[in-house]
């Protein structure tokens, strides 16, 4: 599967999808690993063992933190993790917080800080909405 394949409406629903469910997570101050998150998509199916579906899951997940972050949630895609091993987000996270311009020499703090900015939004944010949709309130 590649991008071209994707129409763009599956595409933007895939993210929505992906969107609400770590979410959820940030709320209760939690992390998702990223075949869990992959469990909560239900408009496209995945397979992790496939490089090009990491590659479009990772730049869904990239356009999620940039729009986040640019909403000043910070970014939302430091929740998902790897569920084994380093228990931490991919390359692809590091790769979007360089684009927006934070300090990755120190890659650990950049996550941690990155973490505590969407925990604390969601956290303590009040939100109302379907599955579907999340408004602030």
């Amino acid at each position: 599967m590649k991008r071209a394949d994707i129409r763009n409406e599956v595409w933007e629903q895939v993210k929505q999808e992906m969107r609400l469910a770590i979410i959820e997570r940030a709320k209760k101050r939690g992390q998702i690993a990223y075949s869990e998150l992959l469990n909560e998509v239900s408009t496209l199916r995945f397979d992790l063992e496939q490089p090009d579906h990491r590659s479009i899951m990772a730049e869904m997940l990239g356009e999620i933190s940039l729009v986040e972050d640019k909403a000043g949630h910070g970014m939302l895609s430091a929740l998902v993790v790897h569920k084994t091993g380093d228990m931490e987000p991919g390359q692809g996270f590091f790769h979007y917080a360089e684009v927006l311009g934070r300090d990755t020499s120190n890659k650990l703090a950049c996550w941690v800080k990155e973490t505590h900015i969407v925990h604390d939004y969601w956290a303590n944010k009040k939100v109302t909405g379907t599955s579907r949709k999340l408004k602030n309130v």
